[in-house]
């Protein structure tokens, strides 16, 4: 029987072969969506803000020397304060199926965490909580997103033979667009509208929105998703990355900022077309045509399908209806522009207030996943 070797990623070459095992292990697959290489470089390196309070380290294992497997291991302090946890994350993980492969990668991230004074292990998770998350355990024929994780279907069989159990799950939903905006939905936007002195405001700059609301959004998220699972707050230095890397591409169409009478920002939903299709057909890369395929995506021919990125309720607002006004705003645009479905994206299944806003929908579950623990 061949020995599994595992080597700390140490180069740049290695860290490229650790970016491409991914690319080749799902080459062949329909339902597999490829992140962009530029992106993943960016997110392994020092330029990711998240490495502020965050160590990492990557491996790679071989068989024949042959690369089967890599794994990262993450310590993200920030969030093991917030939760009182001292643990190791495992995240982009990706082996063949071989129990032997993942049991080594799985071990290599354990004795890290170990050493750095880590109980227990958890993952697959990011750096942070708008990084990908969750290994999928249900819906493995159907397409995946650029915001999720695809992963083969022995991977959770692996995961529950080396010992590990669930530590949460989140679902995800796609819906059908309506033909008609709900009566019901525009009357009830109306009302909260009124009660609370809200009103819907609309860009047509993206400069402009960055410049009033681009840090606003995300301080909206911060406070949205601050009770949520793992969830470690975004640094001025993340927001301030996500501000230029993101607000300059999407369709302003498809934002929707809620504000109260003194313009303050309680309220934020971001949506933007699939591309899902489109990172299939770039494999990956920009160049020389990737950047083809997602231009026409965002610009010129929409898939019927879009992805809701963001919804966010400032605390205070939640449970008042404000979803309501979100969709009595993009609905009318996504039935004027064609769409016929939108995934929700990843949403935890023990929060009710997230699947309530989904009552003006035809839906159906369709994907699972989950974050797994186990105690080192």
């Amino acid at each position: 029987m061949s020995k599994i070797v595992v080597k700390k990623v140490e180069t740049k070459s290695e860290m490229k072969k650790f970016i491409r095992f991914n690319y080749e292990l799902y080459k062949d697959n329909s339902f597999s969506v490829p992140d962009l290489y530029e992106d993943m470089v960016d997110t392994f390196s020092k330029k990711n803000a998240a490495m502020d309070f965050c160590d990492a380290v990557y491996f790679l294992a071989y068989k024949d020397d042959k690369i089967v497997g890599r794994v990262a291991g993450i310590i993200n302090k920030k969030a093991n304060k917030t939760w009182n946890l001292k643990a190791v994350r495992f995240g982009y993980i990706d082996f063949i199926d071989d129990e032997d492969v993942s049991k080594a990668l799985i071990s290599a991230v354990e004795d890290w965490g170990k050493a750095q004074g880590m109980t227990e292990i958890q993952g697959p998770l990011g750096f942070t909580d708008l990084d990908a998350e969750g290994m999928l355990v249900e819906g493995f024929d159907e397409l995946s997103t650029n915001a999720t994780i695809y992963n083969y279907p022995y991977y959770p069989v692996h995961m529950e033979k080396m010992g590990f159990e669930k530590d949460a799950d989140w679902i995800e939903l796609l819906l059908t667009v309506p033909n008609e905006v709900p009566e019901r939905l525009t009357r009830i936007a109306k009302i909260v509208m009124d009660k609370y002195n809200l009103r819907i405001k609309k860009y047509t700059s993206s400069k402009k929105l960055a410049k009033e609301y681009g840090h606003e959004i995300f301080r909206v998220i911060n406070e949205a998703f601050k009770p949520l699972f793992g969830y470690s707050e975004l640094s001025e230095r993340q927001i301030d990355q996500y501000v230029k890397s993101y607000l300059p591409f999407v369709d302003l169409k498809l934002i929707s900022t809620i504000v109260d009478s003194n313009d303050r920002l309680v309220a934020v939903g971001v949506s933007m077309p699939s591309l899902s299709r489109a990172l299939q057909k770039a494999k990956g890369k920009l160049f020389p045509f990737g950047w083809y395929h997602l231009l026409k995506a965002i610009k010129f021919k929409h898939p019927d399908t879009l992805d809701l990125m963001l919804v966010g309720v400032l605390p205070e607002y939640q449970g008042k209806g404000v979803n309501a006004i979100l969709f009595h705003d993009l609905l009318p645009i996504y039935i004027k522009e064609g769409y016929k479905y939108v995934e929700s994206n990843p949403e935890l299944e023990v929060n009710s207030k997230v699947q309530s806003q989904w009552i003006y929908f035809d839906r159906r579950q369709h994907k699972r996943r989950r974050c797994y623990k186990k105690s080192i």
